[in-house]
């Protein structure tokens, strides 16, 4: 094994001024990204939109293939690592322990990498597939009903389960290893030193970090800005707080001041333990739903989208619609995709962050496995039983997703009939909402620290503080012009050029496994392990 390690260059990381403690170019030249970006959006809202929108109608309808296969590959990469001779190799030196227990960690996998759309998606698409989409018609089943809603509940297993966490475990486990073994610093351009060297650390390094950046804080803001809907229709919901712009711009405040105080707190403290109170809290709404809702009916709907999605998965990994008139895989799959994509700098680095000391296969089994059965689990019994009110109890549930995704939700709370539990579920449910955009935030700020302080796992504290507040700040401000929907569609762009280094990622980690353990030397290691037992 080569026991080679790698150092950034000194005058990487400016020693004082404002900017002691990151990389003054870095720093400036994503200021100036964000004042540009926002700047641009908002003086012409309409043009800016159209400009963005020219980029994602031709990725999306020309580029699929190409989608389809970054994400499809990313899964058979990760599945050949979890089976291969590389399991045992620590993302860390060979004696390093985990930082974190393995409650700990998977709680915070959460954090980063699902959040609050389980809750009000968990509801809303299975909702909008029931009533139209390409594979009712390939297997001729009517729309609006029981097998209807079992394809639906596959169909949102699929856009939320293996191919998309496959993404995040490529780039987690390739900033990891490369981090913690190689010791170049916790920045997306870590994983790319097998092809780049020491350029790494020059203008190509320099590019691949702002891209990162980009992803993460337009990706925070938008997720914030198009969020805070079912966060104030469920306080509107409660008669608390109107469903106004003035009322989301004040959660949005409130939002970003809770994840800023979490960041400033670090990881073994304000994201674990939000993370882990998230958790407990999101088990108690789910059992609730099942409970409440038409139990024996959403155990079906569980098993059978569970053993439908297993059955599917690979076949529905490689399709690609050449319907030339119908839009339903450009809408949803590849936009599905585009948007994993983008947010892979993100969670992926925050993953790595929080994994230092695991070995290759407990990282593969842990990130792609478990949060993949939670989301099997945890869509077939949202979408079990918002079916389930809305064929039995005439909840009104589809009807009101057709009206604001935000509200089917609340929707299926009420359609249960028990009316005094309504508002208690409904102040959970929101609760939760605000809960898990605050982790969120606070695990996107350190992102976006860590890799303008050029892998610093303890940024200094005013940097926490500035990106953490001006993640908000971008998000209210285009919310206000209206320009959120720009920013989603131009996150999206922003995805293609990710894709390309996530296949670069895939090629250097095979690369620097094998040279860094031979065949011979993985041999020695596994009987040195068997004899020390």
């Amino acid at each position: 094994m080569s026991d080679e390690t790698h150092t950034p260059p000194d005058d990487l990381v400016a020693k004082s001024g404002f900017f002691a403690g990151s990389n003054t170019l870095m720093a400036v030249l994503s200021m100036i990204m964000i004042i540009g970006f926002v700047g641009f959006t908002i003086i012409d809202v309409e043009n800016s939109a159209a400009v963005f929108a020219v980029g994602k109608d031709f990725i999306i309808s020309t580029l699929d293939w190409f989608y389809v296969s970054v994400v499809t590959i990313a899964l058979f990469f990760v599945f050949w690592l979890l089976i291969s001779r590389f399991g045992d190799v620590k993302l860390g030196k060979d004696d390093e322990e985990p930082d974190f227990s393995t409650f700990s960690w998977i709680c915070m996998l959460f954090s980063a990498g699902l959040g609050s759309g389980l809750i009000y998606w968990g509801v809303a698409e299975p909702m909008y597939h029931i009533q139209d989409n390409p594979f009712l018609t390939r297997e001729g089943i009517a729309p609006g009903g029981v097998e209807a809603a079992g394809v639906a509940i596959r169909i949102t297993n699929f856009h939320w389960g293996l191919h998309g966490w496959a993404l995040y475990v490529l780039v987690g486990l390739s900033l990891a290893y490369f981090s913690y073994r190689k010791g170049i610093p916790l920045s997306l351009r870590a994983a790319l030193y097998p092809i780049l060297k020491e350029k790494v650390y020059g203008p190509w390094g320099h590019l691949v970090d702002l891209v990162g950046v980009f992803g993460t804080i337009f990706g925070l803001a938008t997720s914030l800005g198009l969020g805070v809907g079912p966060i104030a229709a469920g306080l509107d919901n409660l008669g608390w707080l109107s469903n106004t712009t003035a009322n989301q711009m004040i959660l949005i405040g409130a939002i970003t001041a809770m994840g800023t105080a979490s960041a400033v707190s670090g990881v073994g403290k304000g994201v674990r333990i939000l993370s882990e109170c998230n958790v407990f809290a999101s088990l108690g709404l789910l059992l609730l739903f099942l409970i409440l809702g038409p139990t024996a009916f959403i155990l079906g709907m569980v098993i059978t989208g569970a053993g439908d999605y297993l059955w599917n998965v690979i076949p529905m990994g490689f399709w690609i619609d050449n319907e030339p008139d119908r839009q339903w895989q450009s809408w949803w799959t590849i936009f599905y995709w585009g948007w994993w994509i983008a947010w892979c700098p993100f969670v992926g680095l925050f993953i790595a962050r929080v994994s230092k000391g695991r070995t290759i296969r407990q990282f593969c089994f842990c990130v792609l496995l478990i949060p993949t059965s939670v989301v099997v689990l945890w869509m077939g019994v949202f979408g079990g039983a918002a079916v389930g009110v809305d064929l039995f109890n005439n909840a009104g549930v589809v009807d009101a997703v057709n009206a604001d995704y935000a509200t089917g939700v609340f929707a299926t709370i009420a359609g249960f009939g028990v009316e005094w539990l309504v508002t208690p579920i409904t102040i959970l449910t929101t609760v939760l909402l605000i809960s898990w955009f605050v982790t969120s935030s606070d695990s996107g700020t350190l992102v976006m620290c860590t890799m303008l302080s050029m892998g610093d796992e303890h940024p200094p504290i005013k940097f926490r503080l500035f990106w953490g507040i001006t993640s908000g700040i971008v998000a209210g401000v285009l919310l206000l012009a209206g320009g959120l929907g720009a920013l989603q569609t131009a996150s999206i762009v922003a995805g293609l050029p990710i894709a390309v280094i996530l296949l670069l990622m895939a090629y250097g980690l095979a690369k620097t496994l094998h040279e860094d353990f031979p065949v011979a030397d993985v041999e020695d290691r596994a009987e040195m392990q068997f004899l020390n037992r």
